[in-house]
Parts: C-alpha cells; sequence; structure tokens
C-alpha cells in the first residue's frame, strides 16, 4: 500500500512516529523497540507492548516496516525482528519537515510577542 508522492499521511500519531523513529538506526525486536522508544524520549513516552503491536501490524500494512525471523546465537530461539522501508523513512522524513515547519513558525510567533509591550 504505497502512498502517491503528493499524498499526505502525515502528522503521524505519537506511537507511530516513535515506533518510525526506533526503528530509522537499526532494525529491533519488539522488546528493542520498546527500549528504544524509551531512550529516545528520555523516558517521556513509554509504548506498551499492546500498542507497539497493534501500530507495527498497521505499518506491516502499510508496508512502512517489514519483519523477517532471525536465530538468536547461544539460545538457538527464533526471534521477529523489524526494519523500516524505504517508504516507512519517507513517510517519517515528511514528518520530520512538518514538525520543523511548525517549530520554525512558533519561535517566530513567540520571538514577535517578546518583542511587543
Amino acid at each position: 500500500m504505497a502512498h502517491a508522492e503528493n499524498e499526505t499521511v502525515t502528522p503521524l500519531p505519537a506511537a507511530t512516529l516513535y515506533v518510525l523513529l526506533a526503528l530509522a538506526s537499526e532494525d529491533r525486536h519488539g522488546y528493542g523497540i520498546i527500549q528504544e522508544v524509551s531512550r529516545l524520549s528520555s523516558a517521556t513516552y513509554r509504548v506498551g507492548s499492546g500498542t507497539l503491536y497493534d501500530n507495527l501490524k498497521k505499518l506491516l500494512q502499510q508496508e512502512w516496516v517489514e519483519d523477517y525471523e532471525t536465530q538468536e546465537s547461544g539460545s538457538g530461539e527464533t526471534r521477529r525482528m523489524y526494519r523500516i522501508t524505504d517508504e516507512g523513512r519517507r513517510v517519517l522524513a515528511a514528518d520530520v519537515t512538518r514538525m520543523k515547519r511548525i517549530v520554525r513558525v512558533a519561535n517566530r510567533m513567540l520571538a514577535d510577542e517578546g518583542g511587543r509591550a
């Protein structure tokens, strides 16, 4: 379900944004995503396992994330890993650009407010 270049898919919900951010640097398993979200947000935003897997299901359907299985060295257990796709990176970048624009406008507005008597 790839999106057309001009189709707006942002703003992303906070959980979706954080999951994509967590996967932007490396592939991760579910618990690794939860840990990275906590780290990225300085522990101010937490994603529970239910929210995480609901989001991952949607992200897989939208083809913003893909999954694969890997064997754990030592234990031999199979782990499901997740990675962001090129489309997922595009959507994430678009939302980050949108947020940067908002911050620029807000900074201008606040600076203008500060100059008023």
